[in-house]
């Protein structure tokens, strides 16, 4: 049997929840705005590896601890 090594839970500001989905290797949330999709996936196979997609063009992927320097502006992205 498969072990569950992380869960995901999603809300919105319609009180919509879902939460403990389950996922042994990966997960993906899909936001769709008219034409557009930003997706944000989670691997959680070897290291945490992050990736956030705007669109067809637009990405970045990268593990959580990089992630976490990005965000507080102790990494520049192009």
């Amino acid at each position: 049997m498969s072990e569950i090594r992380m869960t995901g839970e999603i809300r919105t500001d319609w009180d919509c929840e879902t939460s403990g989905l389950p996922a042994e290797r990966w997960a993906e949330a899909v936001f769709k705005i008219g034409d557009e999709e930003i997706i944000l996936e989670v691997s959680v196979e070897e290291d945490v590896i992050i990736s956030i997609m705007a669109g067809e063009d637009a990405s970045w992927r990268g593990t959580l601890k990089g992630l976490k320097k990005t965000l507080l502006g102790e990494i520049n992205v192009k």
